[in-house]
């Protein structure tokens, strides 16, 4: 009798603090200026696909020949597989019933309008930074969108990752809602860059090392990207994506267009440049690489053990016959009519991150960078998966990852057949 009376008071403990928590935290709430704010004018609707746009919503939130916002899409975790939602304004399935107060709440405090807590998936985390008035404008562009009628599919979550306790644990550890504050000391393109960054833009999302229970950091030090496999390289470190020795035009041109003078983005990011980043105003592209740029260069420590002489000359020889035409023997890339054509290797923090991956599935698949306005016919990279063995694709990336004054460990012919036959996407 006395063991289950302490079960049923363990029990009401248990529930009592669930409650506790699930009811926190919570940002602050912000009324709308007026109705106006988020009234289908077309200036409100401009600005919220704008911002949309900004925020890559389409991305997660489309699935493959699937119609735009209808949601769909797998999203798959180390905890199973979450589905993005239909945030088209059909009123069953949609979002059409939500209030602009709901659509902040979802934003802000990463719950539905029945108080359900949404999962972090939905980058609640970052979003709660965005200003009342851009959330109104991002309601009245999703209100304006054809209704689609589909049903939400259920997650497929293992348990006890299922349960909304569990979740509101989480959150009680690595939720911390709040609109994001101005930093008086930084300029007003400083401000911009940092709000897109760690606002709609949520970089730290993939930019971010992720813990066990899958919560991000808040520096962008580099993170794998659960659903595709690719890394994401750490945009505060200069052997990887560090931005801070480039000159902003070129980052600009990076963002925009997918290539520069010093390397060009392919995987993941090229379907970020193409369907977000080429759309950004000079003047946001602007900010962006003022803050990208401003971020500490925290150069990442290089325990690079020499290759082995064998390693490299099969490397060399490999690369003479396939690569250097393109590239260059020196490993400068070319240029064709004056714009960038076929990347640098020499100095490129792609091929020198601590995790191969990017390189090896880059020469095993190849690729393109995005097709966008500034580089509408962008140059490739053949795929050599059928030409080249394990061990051959391992010497060549060795060989680029320690020539022309790049440092990074030897990748393994094991290394290269991890990957072979993972699919791009």
């Amino acid at each position: 009798m006395k063991r289950i009376v302490l079960r049923v008071v363990g029990l009401s403990l248990v529930l009592g603090l669930g409650l506790v928590v699930l009811a926190w935290p919570r940002a602050e709430f912000i009324p709308a200026r007026s109705q106006e704010a988020w009234a289908a004018t077309p200036a409100n609707i401009a600005r919220g696909a704008y911002l949309a746009r900004a925020g890559d919503c389409l991305a997660c939130h489309t699935a493959r020949d699937g119609m735009p916002y209808a949601g769909g899409r797998a999203l798959a975790t180390p905890f199973g597989t979450l589905y993005a939602p239909n945030i088209t304004p059909d009123a069953t399935t949609g979002i059409g019933a939500w209030t602009a107060d709901d659509f902040w709440h979802a934003l802000h405090n990463g719950t539905a309008p029945d108080g359900r807590l949404l999962y972090p998936a939905f980058p609640y985390t970052n979003t709660t930074k965005v200003t009342r008035d851009d959330a109104d404008a991002l309601y009245a562009y999703l209100r304006s969108l054809a209704p689609v009628r589909l049903a939400n599919r259920p997650h497929a979550l293992r348990f006890p990752y299922d349960r909304q306790i569990v979740l509101a644990g989480w959150r009680l550890l690595y939720f911390k809602p709040g609109v994001y504050a101005p930093q008086p000391a930084q300029s007003a393109a400083w401000n911009r860059g940092a709000y897109l960054v760690e606002g709609l833009g949520h970089c730290a999302a993939c930019h971010s090392p992720r813990n066990g229970l899958g919560a991000t950091g808040t520096r962008l030090s580099g993170g794998q990207i659960a659903t595709s496999g690719w890394y994401a390289p750490a945009l505060d470190a200069d052997n990887e994506a560090g931005l801070g020795n480039w000159e902003q035009s070129h980052i600009v041109q990076l963002l925009r267009t997918g290539v520069a003078p010093r390397g060009a983005v392919f995987g993941p990011m090229a379907e970020v440049v193409n369907r977000s980043l080429q759309y950004l105003t000079d003047a946001d592209a602007g900010a962006l690489a003022v803050y990208l740029k401003s971020l500490p260069a925290e150069p990442t420590p290089r325990h690079a053990i020499p290759a082995p002489d064998d390693v490299m000359k099969a490397g060399r020889q490999l690369y003479a016959h396939h690569c250097a035409d393109c590239h260059g023997a020196d490993g400068r890339g070319t240029s064709v009519a004056g714009h960038p054509a076929y990347p640098p290797l020499a100095g490129n923090g792609a091929l020198t991150m601590r995790d191969p991956v990017n390189a090896i599935r880059i020469v095993l698949n190849g690729g393109f960078p995005p097709a966008t306005r500034g580089n509408p016919r962008p140059f490739g990279m053949p795929p050599y998966s059928q030409q080249l063995d394990d061990a051959e694709v391992a010497a060549v990336v060795t060989y680029v990852r320690n020539s022309w004054g790049n440092a990074a460990p030897a990748v393994t012919a094991p290394e290269v057949n991890r990957w072979r036959e993972v699919p791009l996407d």
